[in-house]
């Protein structure tokens, strides 16, 4: 059903009985037998072709003479990006992966028209062998507890319908005609919801703050602007479930006294954008945004502000100044919270858009219910973007407490080429690498403190024996340099000068007491920074000197990377026992530093090789004539 549908068969709802009559006809019009069809419609998946999928679906169903009610929709994310494009089908539950649209006309003919499996697009266990048909069989999906991507891949993003006949703003129909806006605020602190966005502030209390605080006006605004570029999980939601976070702003607002909300959100997210404001209009045509939500008192409007991707901007106030049309600079401390003086200097709650979609979730279920998942301090789930050398990468739900080795390995199916595992950097550029004789922490925000790393924006990334560590600081580094907005000295010049002793220890140059001084200035950056990026974003440096302080040492004193990724640090060779002198390498290499002819044993001149390592892509597996070794070259 389309919004046009929706206004044809209720004009506005104005109660919650309407609310409820509405439900009801979407499901009589979609019928109680009907088939959907679920295709991935994110840009990940667009890339692979999932776009071309829908199009043969529908083309396909319009071909068939015979009458079935299927349905077919584009969805958000799905979570298993490593087997994009996914294909499902409900109420059967069945999982295809790495779809094509070649796949289709067999899938219509045998699962929609014949109830049959197309067994070459099952999911098959690299461990057991054997294939699952269904969602919930696959190991990627076992483990997972669904509350902020319950929706995601199973309604239609862009369909406002879709998201009520699933429950969609009968939480917000609850509390606006049920409920006193302390018993909501009540309800969120019971929960034990603790703010997504990093800090883990508990959300119950920041929104009973603003509350209380005097003020004209009072604001939502839910950052959407995620600081971490390898994270995509605030992202999915907005493109895969928009109203769950506008229910949930508009739930926020009632419960402070709020009358205005803003979603703040990158430019660079245009899919985003578009379901947002699809959404918000929908929304407003039925009564669900605007005045007198539902027949009630209650008024209550969103707007979308665009973001220019700023890392700083994570910082409330940096983010409130943005939305302001200033500069997003952090305000000097001391600062007051912007719960209590936020935007336009009046009361602001301030969350990201993994919380607000909890929010009609523990209304709708109890706050006990959301307090019985997790641990003793941090309730719930959590979302992660599983990436990096693992096998199966992709977002991730799990209940807090759930450990490193179960999300990796058991979820994430174990390091990718089945090399050995090295580290976990959790948070994002400001999160630290927690080494393998972790592996068996609990996932929680007092856990991850412990060990010098984060929660963060929820990133997750898995490296292997190729990492080098110290190379991976450096890179973090880098990323945090550029995003200083360079209010705090420290920060600014702090960071650039802690990235330059790593830029020089990767390539050999580094000195016996680089490890010192890069210790002391973190902890000076951290102590002098004004923002939680100074002061978080050292911890890639301290966790890695920490856990993996051999690697630096190896870099200073003995000029080698173990890993063999620093190109200052390695050498490529020609094995002369092995090589069979086809010749091979000699063309492939681009500054011509390989000398040698046909028949004769080839080698490599040091003075002359820019370390590429085309000669040993192209070096026959079954020769490995070429190697690459450790150590520090000096041309010769």
């Amino acid at each position: 059903m389309t919004a046009t549908d929706a206004k044809v068969a209720l004009r506005r709802i104005k109660s919650f009985e309407d609310l409820e009559r509405f439900k009801e006809t979407i499901i009589a019009q979609e019928g109680p037998d009907a088939t959907y069809v679920t295709i991935c419609g994110v840009p990940g998946c667009g890339v692979s072709g999932s776009h071309k999928i829908y199009e043969a679906f529908v083309a396909e169903m319009k071909a068939q003479e015979e009458e079935k009610n299927i349905i077919v929709k584009r969805t958000g994310c799905q979570g298993f990006c490593e087997k994009g494009p996914i294909v499902t089908i409900r109420p059967q539950d069945i999982f295809y992966h790495s779809v094509t649209a070649g796949d289709v006309p067999e899938i219509v003919e045998k699962t929609l028209l014949n109830n049959e499996i197309v067994d070459r697009l099952l999911y098959e266990d690299p461990q057991t062998g054997k294939r699952h048909a269904h969602v919930k069989e696959v190991p990627f999906y076992e483990k997972q507890v669904k509350v902020v991507l319950r929706n995601c891949g199973k309604i239609d993003p862009a369909n406002i319908g879709d998201y009520i006949k699933v429950d969609g703003y009968r939480a917000a129909a609850t509390v606006l005609t049920q409920w006193r806006p302390e018993e909501v605020i009540d309800c969120i602190k019971e929960s034990g919801l603790r703010g997504r966005g990093g800090a883990g502030f508990p959300t119950g209390l920041k929104w009973e703050s603003s509350r209380n605080a005097p003020g004209e006006e009072k604001y939502i605004i839910c950052n959407g602007d995620e600081g971490d570029p390898g994270a995509f999980m605030d992202r999915s939601v907005m493109e895969g479930d928009p109203h769950s976070v506008l229910e949930g702003m508009i739930i926020a607002g009632y419960a402070v006294g709020a009358r205005k909300g803003i979603i703040y959100v990158r430019a660079e997210y245009p899919l985003a954008v578009r379901h947002l404001s699809t959404a918000i209009a929908q929304a407003t045509d039925l009564g669900l945004l605007g005045r007198n939500i539902m027949g009630s008192d209650f008024d209550f409007e969103i707007e979308i502000v665009k973001g220019a991707g700023a890392f700083v901007c994570g910082e409330s106030t940096a983010l409130v100044m943005s939305i302001e049309g200033k500069r997003g600079f952090p305000k000097p401390l001391p600062r007051p919270n912007t719960s209590i003086v936020g935007l336009w200097g009046m009361p602001t709650v301030l969350n990201n858009v993994e919380t607000f979609a909890c929010v009609p979730a523990i209304i709708l279920q109890g706050a006990a219910w959301f307090s019985g998942i997790g641990t003793e301090k941090s309730k719930g789930t959590k979302v992660f973007a599983l990436s990096g050398n693992v096998k199966n990468t992709g977002l991730v739900e799990v209940p807090m407490g759930t450990t490193l080795r179960e999300i990796i390995f058991d979820i994430g199916g174990g390091i990718r080429g089945d090399r050995k595992f090295k580290a976990v950097q959790t948070g994002g550029p400001s999160g630290g690498c927690i080494p393998e004789s972790l592996l068996d922490l609990p996932v929680d925000y007092e856990s991850l403190a412990k060990v010098g790393s984060i929660m963060g924006s929820g990133g997750m990334l898995v490296m292997d024996e190729s990492t080098c560590m110290v190379n991976m600081a450096r890179y973090f580094l880098d990323f945090a340099q550029n995003e200083s907005c360079g209010q705090c000295t420290l920060c600014k010049l702090g960071t650039k000068q802690m990235f330059e002793i790593l830029q020089d220890i990767t390539r050999g140059e580094g000195r016996p007491d680089d490890i010192e001084i890069l210790l002391e200035l973190a902890e000076a950056v951290k102590a002098g920074s004004i923002c939680g990026l100074g002061q978080t974003v050292p911890n890639p440096v301290i966790s890695t000197i920490r856990y993996f302080r051999e690697e630096y040492e190896e870099h200073i004193h003995e000029k080698r990377c173990r890993a063999l990724v620093c190109r200052s640090l390695i050498s490529y060779r020609i094995n002369e026992y092995k090589c069979k002198a086809c010749m091979l390498c000699l063309k492939a290499c681009p500054v011509d530093a390989i000398i040698g002819a046909k028949w004769q044993v080839h080698e490599i001149d040091q003075s002359k090789c820019i370390k590429c390592g085309a000669c040993m892509e192209v070096c026959p597996p079954k020769f490995s004539a070429v190697e690459c070794v450790s150590g520090l070259t000096t041309g010769d």
